[in-house]
């Protein structure tokens, strides 16, 4: 028997009378439908849910969706195929699985979210009346969704009809979402635009409280994904089971350098398989590489040679012997000069680790740094008049500057952060750093961290984004050859039996 349930529903965040449909609690509008109210059916003999959104349209920071929802408290796994009716093809609907914190317009929420294009997304606001934000999937037409909530973190599960695509895996998306005490779970259909209703078929759905076990098998994830400075939406690039670090964005644009398990590798920007760069002997290649300013080569920290303490080398960029750059070691590569004559390390010489110099075809070191503490994490600025660095001399780990020589040291940021590795986007006008808590020491990996833009103009910094990373996220340079987005990687320990 099919159940047709609140045709027109209340407005934006009053809940009408309780009306049970299917396993959900209750259904209604959220946010102004400018007089064109979503609806909800469901079939109980198929355990079918078919939503419906009227016109609308919404602002990135107030949603206009139809909601069916139950309270939900703890972590949980919401699934469910979805699909979009043939007939409304020209419609611009989203259907979303949804968690959420209030049922106001502009509430913390994390969604995963299909589009009726096929691509899917984790769409966020992670705070009342915030921006919302999306990590856009590279999943191709995925047909079933899974979001998880783990502690303070959403994650995005993807499943297709390609052939061996059918399960469940982990995209890569996933965000700190702060949903407190009792919260909202359900599906959801945002509102169409242009006038056009859309409606969107729910079917398996499931919601399953989790029980938290630290001591389940997990899967380490990375993802290599970038982001647009201007809106906080990240892209998903790459994702796999494994461990990888540290993409160079190529200055031509086209492709990503990245290490994995001690070796080079490239991958196109638009995605695919990365492949390995021949890098010769040097085969414990670390994360500290980038490329010339001529893109002819590219610099690598290797530890496969002389007691596996790094040496800094550089190779062509196609791959080939390696041309040893630093006598000493351990040696560390951070940086290129803007005329491609000198490279900048971090060397640790009797204990201490310091910044220096020395000529991009090798020669004598220079030591830049003097001060008690670690100093790390090199980078000259577009201009080559200065080299941005982090040091830990004033307690906290903050950024500084200095005269390519290593003259007029100056502290930059005085925040209750421990930030580490300034990147200075191409036109001069931004820098990003890595943000972690005043409580972590040094840059582990597997932390809470946040990438931060300071304003080159007046000093000025904001959260660009929040996410599980840290060793690995953005250790050498990223920045896109247009200086409006950036590439790094995050990572996420997924229990085995999240993708069940």
């Amino acid at each position: 028997m099919l159940l047709l349930l609140l045709f027109g529903g209340p407005s934006s965040g009053t809940q009408d009378a309780q009306t049970h449909i299917g396993i959900f609690e209750n259904h209604q509008d959220i946010g102004a439908s400018a007089g064109h109210p979503g609806s909800a059916a469901y079939d109980a003999a198929k355990k079918v849910y078919t939503l419906s959104g009227g016109a609308g349209g919404a602002a990135a920071t107030a949603d206009v969706l139809h909601f069916v929802w139950k309270q939900f408290s703890g972590d949980v796994s919401l699934t469910a195929d979805i699909a979009f009716p043939p007939e409304d093809a020209n419609a611009h609907g989203e259907a979303m699985l949804m968690l959420r914190q209030a049922l106001d317009a502009d509430s913390v929420f994390a969604g995963a979210t299909l589009q009726q294009n096929g691509s899917a997304s984790l769409q966020f606001r992670d705070e009342q009346g915030g921006t919302r934000r999306e990590i856009q999937s590279n999943a191709a037409t995925p047909v079933r969704l899974r979001i998880v909530k783990r502690g303070a973190y959403a994650y995005l599960f993807v499943a297709t009809n390609g052939a061996g695509q059918n399960e469940l895996i982990p995209s890569g998306a996933s965000i700190p979402v702060p949903l407190q005490g009792t919260f909202y779970v359900g599906i959801a259909i945002a509102l169409g635009a242009g006038g056009s209703a859309s409606r969107a078929v729910f079917s398996n759905v499931s919601v399953e409280p989790i029980a938290a076990d630290a001591s389940a098998p997990a899967t380490l994830y990375s993802t290599l994904q970038t982001i647009a400075t201007h809106s906080g939406n990240r892209s998903i690039v790459y994702v796999a089971p494994e461990h990888f670090e540290a993409p160079n964005w190529m200055r031509d644009g086209t492709s990503f350098l990245f290490n994995r398990e001690g070796h080079m590798y490239r991958l196109p920007v638009a995605g695919g398989k990365p492949v390995m760069i021949d890098t010769g002997f040097a085969n414990r290649c670390n994360n500290d590489h980038g490329i010339s300013p001529d893109s002819k080569f590219i610099a690598i920290s290797d530890q496969s040679q002389e007691e596996h303490r790094s040496l800094v080398y550089v190779v062509p960029t196609g791959g080939g012997a390696p041309h040893r750059i630093t006598q000493k070691s351990p040696s560390y590569w951070h940086g290129w000069s803007p005329d491609g004559r000198t490279l900048a390390f971090v060397g640790e010489r009797d204990g201490d680790f310091d910044i220096y110099s020395i000529p991009a075809v090798g020669g004598q070191e220079t030591r830049l740094t003097t001060a008690k503490g670690l100093d790390d994490g090199p980078e000259y600025s577009p201009d080559g008049k200065y080299i941005y660095f982090n040091s830990v001399r004033t307690g906290l780990m903050q950024i500084w500057r200095m005269r390519p020589d290593g003259s007029d040291q100056t502290q930059i940021t005085f925040d209750d952060f421990n930030n580490w590795f300034p990147h200075i986007s191409p036109d001069g006008q931004w820098m990003v750093i890595l943000s972690y808590d005043q409580s972590i020491e040094g840059h582990p990996q597997n932390k809470d961290v946040m990438l931060r833009l300071r304003s080159m103009s007046d000093g000025k910094i904001t959260v660009l984004t929040r996410l599980f990373g840290g060793q690995g996220t953005i250790n050498v340079p990223s920045w896109a050859p247009d200086s409006k987005h950036l590439a790094f990687v995050s990572y996420e320990l997924i229990p085995n039996a999240d993708d069940k």
